[in-house]
């Protein structure tokens, strides 16, 4: 189910039985697993309406979410995170972060390529696939800048 007011940027990945509802954006990349659900009113009743007072969700460039996993309105996950399947989140996800269980927290940092990193005592940490690197600083992560 894909409302027609959700955002949807280029070559964004839903796969099937995903549920998307009005106030959903994603950005360019996104990958959203088989049962996604998203929701977009914090405190639904059936006896009060709440039309027009859906919370915004922003999935940024790059993000993947794991089957079945629950994002709860309101947030945004950030570039090129990664949701464990079956992840219940319930707050907003760093760039890079890794977050599983129920409800989501975050276990690790994950590469632009989606291999967990690993970093050292100074802080770096290198994608085995790209060998891009990256570093850990005051709790976030960024990808060290190549010269085209």
């Amino acid at each position: 189910m894909v409302s027609p007011q959700v955002k949807l940027g280029c070559n964004v990945k839903v796969q099937n039985n995903v549920s998307l509802y009005t106030g959903v954006i994603c950005e360019d990349d996104v990958f959203i697993g088989p049962s996604v659900v998203f929701t977009n009113v914090i405190n639904p009743r059936s006896a009060v309406v709440r039309r027009g007072q859906y919370s915004e969700t922003l999935v940024k460039r790059g993000a993947s979410i794991g089957a079945n996993a629950t994002i709860v309105c309101g947030n945004t996950i950030g570039q090129f995170a990664f949701i464990g399947a079956g992840a219940v989140v319930t707050k907003s996800v760093p760039d890079y972060a890794l977050v599983m269980g129920n409800p989501a927290r975050q276990t690790g940092w994950m590469s632009e390529f989606g291999h967990k990193l690993k970093f050292d005592g100074e802080g770096k940490a290198t994608c085995p696939e790209s060998n891009e690197v990256y570093f850990l600083k005051n709790g976030a992560v960024t990808k060290l800048k190549t010269k085209n």
